[in-house]
């Protein structure tokens, strides 16, 4: 492939210069030219054309996909001259459970005004964690429960004298602040707006099921989305009751389904209005849902891969880059194309991680932390691998410095802004707008905090114990297209590429100069913070900060 063109063809220019200062030290941080050399396009394009290929099938954990895949990152590691990130181990074992969900027939919803027959994928998607061989809701009664969320903080508590323990919950995607600006946090969307935390309550009230309404807006992706994942197996973390204290069945059903359900209960759709302002009450609607799943259930171990670069003074203390090895294998064949490459999510991310680790490889002046390149598995299932390493760290969270996370990278142009999702979080900011300047760039938050990018990617299992994490994405203000151009390549991407069998790599159209300005970046940022004696902290107002200062304070 002729895409290893020189980085002047690509017009990129920038090199930390000699004089690099970070504001919290009083000596220079240590910079290599020759070093960062490393990142460019070739390096970038040359993995991604192996992780994206066919032949890795997909990188589904659990699969021989799988196993070529962390083979191969360990034996780039290996090469790097990184030490094993695990002990004497370049992996870290996760023990997964694998669930396939196939709905037995259609979802028979009944009422006294008739009945309703949903078809799977079609009009709905159903899923269980249970570990059995079946698992049915018979004439479950039907309560519709606004958002499904108990948020104190907020003053909202659509469970409140509700008593959901065997019933089929229906609820809406998303938070209040989506529809009105002065309720949660506006369109910032809260954890209460994802899928993940719905599932979490209704399990806690004791609902048999819960069906979330998709509404692309709010959702931020399709339906395409929701029935391509549901048309798979899941990978979820073993529990020790094999999944039972979750509700028997999560699902999503459609738009169109949802107001089939109102009509069939003789319930006006403005129920739905009246769910999105304060003190709304839950509605029982009169309705019995039926639904039958055969499962499939396969306990196994999935890895993270872990390597090492150590510090030369506070080896100790670590930095970690992250990013996601896995996508979703082979599935559901459309127009004709069954294997999901996971071309963009994220095999450049992952190529990014091992071009990182080159790069601080072959620095002349190692770093005074050390440095950990911690590839994850199972982010698409839920982000189990960072949440397995995160209740399970190797090295302990109080010296663990920061996270910088890699999910998604620019293949279309140099922009004159990086996107830093949750932006306002912690620190991470500012060594971000740091690095950006030398580049002659700005730091901006993301165009759709709607969409709750903020708990869609590794980086939040590590705010979750409270350490502070940088999560970018690519810019939006293309130069030579302007920033409506660069959203339209977004939303062009989110509509027909993503998680699709034509998330593919495309050496005519792909652009790696954005790429590579964006991942040096990184390189700079995680050069100061490696050679820094302070840790980044939480800003005011964070609901980690008092993680963070918790387990940084005790002995």
């Amino acid at each position: 492939m002729k895409v290893f063109v020189s980085l002047l063809a690509f017009g990129i220019l920038f090199l930390p210069g000699k004089n690099v200062y970070s504001q919290k030290l009083n000596k220079p941080v240590p910079t290599d030219s020759s070093a960062i050399k490393v990142i460019n396009a070739g390096s970038l394009a040359k993995r991604i054309q192996v992780l994206a290929s066919d032949d890795f099938m997909g990188r589904k954990p659990f699969t021989a996909g799988e196993t070529k895949t962390i083979n191969y990152l360990k034996d780039q590691f290996q090469q790097m001259g990184l030490k094993p990130g695990n002990g004497n181990s370049y992996f870290q074992d996760v023990p997964m459970v694998d669930i396939a969900s196939k709905a037995a027939g259609p979802l028979i919803i009944k009422g006294k005004n008739g009945t309703l027959s949903l078809n799977p994928l079609e009009d709905f998607t159903a899923t269980t964690r249970h570990v059995q061989n079946q698992v049915q809701v018979n004439n479950s009664e039907m309560v519709f429960a606004g958002f499904g969320i108990v948020a104190p903080e907020y003053n909202w508590n659509d469970y409140a004298g509700l008593d959901v323990k065997g019933k089929t919950v229906v609820v809406m995607v998303n938070d209040p602040g989506f529809y009105d600006s002065k309720l949660f946090k506006g369109k910032n969307m809260t954890y209460y707006g994802r899928w993940t935390y719905k599932y979490e309550e209704a399990a806690r009230q004791g609902a048999a099921a819960l069906l979330i309404i998709h509404d692309t807006a709010p959702a931020s992706y399709p339906w395409t989305v929701v029935r391509n994942s549901g048309s798979k197996s899941k990978l979820y973390l073993q529990t020790a009751d094999n999944g039972k204290s979750r509700a028997l069945l999560e699902g999503w059903i459609t738009q169109e389904s949802t107001h089939k359900l109102f009509k069939l209960a003789g319930i006006s759709e403005e129920v739905i209005e009246s769910a999105k302002k304060r003190g709304f009450k839950a509605v029982s609607l009169g309705l019995d849902a039926s639904l039958t799943l055969n499962v499939t259930t396969k306990k196994s171990t999935s890895h993270n891969v872990v390597a090492v670069l150590p510090g030369t003074k506070r080896a100790g203390e670590y930095l970690i880059f992250s990013a996601h090895w896995d996508h979703f294998g082979i599935g559901e064949a459309i127009k004709g194309d069954s294997i999901y490459n996971g071309a963009v999510d994220n095999a450049t991310g992952t190529a990014g991680l091992l071009t990182l680790a080159e790069a601080f490889s072959k620095l002349k002046t190692r770093p005074e932390r050390s440095l950990m390149f911690l590839a994850v598995t199972s982010e698409e299932q839920g982000l189990l691998g960072s949440e397995y390493y995160t209740t399970h760290p190797i090295v302990p969270l109080k010296q663990t410095v920061a996270d910088i996370n890699m999910d998604v990278l620019n293949t279309y142009s140099r922009t004159k802004d990086l996107v830093v999702v949750g932006y306002g979080q912690s620190e991470m900011d500012d060594y971000a707008k740091r690095a950006a300047a030398k580049q002659g760039r700005v730091i901006t938050p993301e165009p759709d905090p709607s969409g709750g990018w903020y708990y869609r990617s590794d980086h939040f299992n590590f705010a979750k114990v409270g350490v502070p994490s940088l999560y970018p994405e690519a810019g939006v203000d293309a130069i030579g297209h302007g920033a409506a151009w660069g959203k339209a390549k977004t939303a062009d991407y989110t509509k027909n590429r993503y998680h699709s069998p034509f998330d593919e790599y495309d050496p005519k159209t792909w652009v790696f100069s954005g790429m590579v300005e964006d991942v040096r970046l990184l390189f700079d940022v995680g050069t100061t913070l490696a050679n820094e004696a302070v840790f980044p902290k939480w800003k005011a107002g964070s609901e980690f900060k008092a993680i963070r200062e918790k387990y940084r304070s005790e002995k």
